[in-house]
This record gives C-alpha cells, structure tokens and sequence, in this order.
C-alpha cells in the first residue's frame, strides 16, 4: 500500500518551539509506512535546517525541503503539497501539535465518510471553544454547522481534491488568504465531515492583524470565489455578513485602531472603499448592534465618530451566578442566572419603546444621524442564549453541557430594561463527552452569553452562602469520586478521581470554618465522601509565613462522616492559641499556612489562618504568602506546560496515579 496521509510543516526560525511539533509528528500511533512528513525549511538561519536534515537522514517516512525566505508560510506550503505522495495531506505550522493517534483517526474517519476535507477536533490552549466541534458531523453544512469558525488550514484534504479544482495558497498572502484556501475547499467539496468527540491538533499562536491594504486585497478575491460559486441570495449574504463582521469592522472598534493616529486614516479609506463597492445596506442585518453603528459611520464618512465609538466601548463583561449547587443521584444540578455586564461594571440597560428595545450608545458619540432601526436589538434579545462549558485544565479539552434556560426581561426604571437568562443544567460526569465519561482531572466551568448588544463569556461564580462540597460515587464506567469545588475567586471547577483522601478534602478547603472556644481554635473543613474505612489519620498542619521564623504546630483531625449522597462530612482539629507569641504547640499571632500529612503525603490547603490577639481568621492562602497562590484545581507552572508537551509524561503520570484510588474503599 501507498502512503495514507503527507504531514507538510513549515518551518522558520523556531528556535526550540517547534520541539513538540517535531515530536508529535514522529510519534504517530499510525505505522511510519503509512504516512510521510514533509518539512519546509522556510530560508531560517538557527541552524534547524541541519536538524531536520539529520532527521530525514534516519527516517525514511520524513523529507526536508529548503526554501529562500519568503516570510510567509504560503509557498512552503504549495511546494510541500506538490512534493507531497499521500493520499491525504495536513498541514501543520510550527507551533502546533499532534495528538498521538491523530493522524490514525482523521484517515479512518474520512475513509468511513469518504469526505474530501476532514475536519478534526482542534483547541486552543486558551480562547473561546471552537462551536463547530459540539458534535461530530458526518456530511456538514458550512454554515448550519459553523464551518466559519474554523477557517484554518489544520485540517485533512484528499490530494487528489486539491489537485482536480487546482487549490492552493496565495503566495505572500496572510491570514484572510489562509481563509479564502479554506473556503473554497469547503465549497468545492463533496463531503466535510467533523470530527469532534477525539482532539487532533492543539493550535499554536495564530499570526496578528493584517496590514490594511493587503487585507482588502485578499478579501476582494476571497469574496469574487463567493460570488462565483453562490448564487444571490441569503446564503450568499450570510458569508458576506461574516466577513463584513469579523475582517472589516470588528477591527476598526479596536483600542489598536483608536490609538494609531497615524495609520488610521488610511486604514479607514481602505474600509470606506470596500464598503461601498461590496457591502450594501442589506447586509447590516446580519451586524451586531455595535457595529452596524459602525458600518453607518462609515458610510457618512464619520471617522471621527468611530475613533470615539472605539475609546468609550470597554470590553463587556458577564455575571454568571450560581443559584442552585445539588446532587440528584449522580447528577450535579447547576442553576444559573447570567447576565451581560458593561464595561463600567453594570448590567447592560437597554432603552424601551413600547415593544421594542434599542441599544444605548455611549454618551460621547453622536446619535442624531442614526435610524431607529440601526440601535433596535429585540430580535436578537429575542434569541440571547448561553452555553455552558467544562474545560479541562491540563489538557484544554472542552465539552458542552446540555442546558434548559430561558430569557427574561426586567424593568428598571421608567423607559429601561435589563435582560436575564435563569438556566438550569444537569451534568452526569458518566456521558458528558459525547456520551462517553468525562476523563480523570480537574475541569473549569465557563458560560459564554450572546445578549443583545453584547457577548461575553466567564467563569461561573461561587453562589451565596455556605459552599456545597458533597462529593458523589458516579458508577460508570468504574467507581470514581466527583465533587464540586471552587477556586480563590469564588469560581466553580469540577474534580474527577482526586488522587487520594487528603487532596479530596483540598479541593474543597475554600469552605473551612474557624470557631473560637476556651482558648482553643477548632478549625473545622468539609470532606466531601468519607469511605466506609473512615480513610487515613490526618494530621492538620499549620505553619508560620513570616520571614524570620517558620514555627510548625501540628494536631491531629478527626474526621466524622455525613449522610452519603446528602451531606458532606466534616474534618475537625482543635489547635491552642496564645495572644501573644507562639510557643510549643500553640498558635501566636500572625499567619499560618495549612496542610494535611497522612503517612504518605502532605497536602497544601488553600486557606491561610491570620490570628491576632488569640483570635483566628480564615483566609485566602495568597493573602498570607502570595507564593502559595496556586491553581484550585491543580499546579499550572511553566515546568507543567512543558512537561504536558514531553511524549509520554501523562501515560505515565496516569500510571503513578493509578495506585492511588484505594481510599475509596
């Protein structure tokens, strides 16, 4: 058999960021036989064209192609698909990575749906999720599936199909040329298909913003493809509309185009132009609110206008407040009310006309020139909606959760209205993967809103009032422990499998109560399952954070079990304190940083103890000593981000974990 699929990564000046790249592409599940890896060594000069040069000497599925600089990736990229043999070709940048088995999964999957481009699961370290990848899609649309928010070239292509309709990359193009490849790949395909329920690339850094002229360039071809291909009408216009949005006003509301005195005058004639020529009124429809102000001023040539538009619109913010935390079996219930914010910290307000709301700009600009209809957003209040999230902290993993919620108008005041979305989500940790279990780790819980006038996107907050910390046994696919917990910052996270008894108890330690009593002070920590053992002796250790001294008081914990499935035990240690200075196994005044030791293991909690003239205090531990402020819901230093990258780290970390779930029993 010939080779399955040619793996083209360009290349230049890396330094050591395209280690991982390197790597993940040699270390396919898929036999070396089936698949090539074409470097394009694009003119650099840190001496990596002689490492990929000693690569190729002892590989025989790698080559290496060397280029004069060219400072685009473009014409590496076309030579490397015309050097290319596969069936299928990926291209990849420098900074990006595979996972193990993608390669391996993408040919099978596009095999099985006989697509012509594949588009396989890819995430951002950080950023808003990709909404193309909340299911695997066996033939997609590219605009009912969200097609448009994946215009990146990081996908599977059959060479053959690039080869019949002649696609390629504009040489010395950019990001929007990078587009118009993607595009007309998927318009002149027979068959995308999606593949979301396996991660297959993690994204690198995406180059910044275009110069101007050059951008209106390339989109002026990208949009002649779109006319040749569409016919008018609304699907034509819905592509219009995107590119209108996101190429050619989003920027010019930017705090780069309102600081830029001197170029944004040309940037400016640059979009008038455009505008004029290829985007009529008609489109303002499928325009935020904000920006159709912005497309009206810059058909009324009010630049002025825009640059003050630009410097008095912060970015908007979100409240998302928990209102329920419970567990039905092993479900975890989360009621929500979420809220857009501006960017002065208060809800957004919109301006009442009988039915109708309208946005309300900002005082500064002026708004005698601008139609009702522009500011009129009760259609889309209409359609405001949230998603709701988990992200898995190491490896940046995202799934959406399954939501009901619904919109509600508030009054406040005379002629004025806020709007609310009260939701509610029952996560069962066993299928929310694409009907499979959510895997080992910590998760962050994000809601991203559409309101209005506005999208922003958060954490979820800690709700009033007393912390739930149950944790719950789900059943499938195997016993694991799963409990809620919450950060610093009051924002909500979800553990799966926490290593060991003391780290479950760590997880939720935000919820510690300290109570006073004849000299003594009782701290008193919920536990969140207590195994029928009971689990090991604890031992609560406390700390001094000063400079000069680092007394150590220790006594031990008693832990008493609550009613599984309804209520969280309790951890209780009784410490003596003293008013003054510290001295044997008391307390004196000052901060101290806890922990719990078990015969294996010390744990970090994530309060601090300040005491002062015999009385104690709990709080947060970065208060204390801005050296233990840490990740709630696990370490994420610079040596765990490369350590995350190094092949084979997590197999083996999963391995040295794996003994460590007996406290359940």
């Amino acid at each position: 058999m010939g080779v399955k699929v040619s793996v083209i990564v360009n290349v230049h000046n890396p330094g050591g960021t395209a280690d991982a790249c390197m790597r993940s592409t040699l270390e396919q599940t898929m036999p070396a036989g089936d698949y090539e890896v074409i470097f394009v060594n694009d003119g650099s000069t840190d001496g990596i064209g002689d490492r990929l040069d000693a690569i190729a000497s002892v590989r025989d599925n790698v080559r290496a192609l060397h280029l004069p600089h060219t400072g685009s990736p473009m014409r590496g990229r076309n030579v490397g698909l015309a050097a290319a043999t596969g069936d299928y070709v990926y291209f990849l940048d420098q900074g990006d990575r595979l996972e193990k088995d993608a390669l391996e999964r993408m040919h099978e999957r596009a095999v099985e749906t006989d697509a012509d481009v594949l588009v396989g699961r890819l995430i951002r370290d950080s950023g808003p999720p990709m909404t193309a990848f909340e299911r695997s899609v066996p033939r997609a649309d590219v605009l009912r599936d969200r097609l448009l928010t994946v215009l990146v070239p990081q996908q599977l292509y059959r060479r053959a199909f690039l080869e019949e309709h002649d696609l390629g990359f504009a040489v010395s193009g950019g990001r929007m040329a990078e587009q118009a490849f993607v595009l007309r790949a998927y318009l002149h395909a027979k068959v995308v298909a999606v593949l979301a329920e396996h991660v297959c690339c993690h994204l690198g850094e995406r180059p910044g913003t275009e110069e101007p002229r050059a951008m209106a360039k390339e989109l002026r071809s990208l949009l002649d493809d779109i006319d040749a291909f569409i016919g008018e009408g609304r699907q034509r216009d819905r592509l219009y509309g995107y590119w209108f949005r996101t190429a050619v006003l989003r920027p010019l509301v930017t705090t780069r185009f309102a600081d830029s005195s001197v170029d944004r005058g040309m940037h400016f004639r640059v979009v008038q132009k455009l505008v004029s020529e290829r985007f009529p009124e008609r489109l303002d429809r499928y325009l935020p609110v904000q920006l159709r102000v912005v497309a009206a001023y810059v058909r009324a040539g009010r630049l002025d206008q825009i640059v003050l538009l630009a410097n008095s619109t912060k970015r908007a913010g979100l409240r998302a407040e928990l209102t329920e935390v419970r567990w039905d079996a092993h479900i975890l219930v989360l009621g929500l009310t979420v809220e857009v914010m501006s960017g002065d910290g208060t809800p957004d307000h919109y301006r009442m006309d009988g039915d109708r709301l309208h946005w309300i700009p900002p005082r500064s600009i002026d708004t005698e020139s601008l139609a009702d209809e522009v500011t009129d957003v009760t259609e889309a209040v209409e359609r405001a909606r949230i998603e709701l999230y988990v992200r898995h902290m190491e490896t940046g993993v995202i799934h959406f959760l399954p939501l009901t919620q619904r919109v509600e108008r508030v009054a406040d005041g005379d002629d004025r209205a806020r709007v609310l979305i009260n939701a509610e989500s029952r996560v069962d940790v066993a299928t929310a993967a694409f009907g499979g279990p959510l895997e080992q780790g910590q998760w962050e819980v994000h809601v991203r809103m559409f309101g209005g006038a506005n999208q922003a996107r958060s954490r979820v907050g800690r709700p009033e009032g007393p912390l739930n910390c149950l944790g719950v046994l789900a059943q499938r696919p195997k016993t694991r422990l799963v409990l809620p917990c919450w950060s610093d910052d009051g924002e909500l996270g979800l553990a799966i499998e926490p290593r060991s008894f003391s780290e479950s108890i760590a997880l939720v330690s935000p919820g510690v109560m300290v109570k006073q009593l004849d000299g003594y002070l009782y701290v008193v920590l919920p536990v969140p399952y207590v195994p029928p053992s009971g689990g090991p002796p604890l031992e609560l250790v406390l700390r001094g954070a000063g400079r000069r001294w680092r007394r150590e008081v220790s006594a031990p914990a008693l832990v008493e079990a609550g009613v599984p499935g309804r209520l969280a035990g309790q951890l209780v240690a009784k410490v003596p304190v003293r008013r003054l200075e510290a001295g044997g196994d008391h307390l004196g005044s000052g901060g101290w940083l806890p922990s719990l030791r078990t015969t294996d293991e010390e744990v970090g909690l994530r309060f601090s103890l300040d005491v002062r003239r015999g009385r104690g205090q709990a709080r947060p531990a970065a208060a204390v000593d801005p050296r233990r402020r840490r990740s709630p819901l696990g370490r994420d230093s610079v040596l765990h981000r490369i350590g995350r990258r190094l092949p084979g780290a997590r197999h083996l970390v999963r391995l040295a974990r794996a003994g460590k779930h007996r406290y359940l029993s």
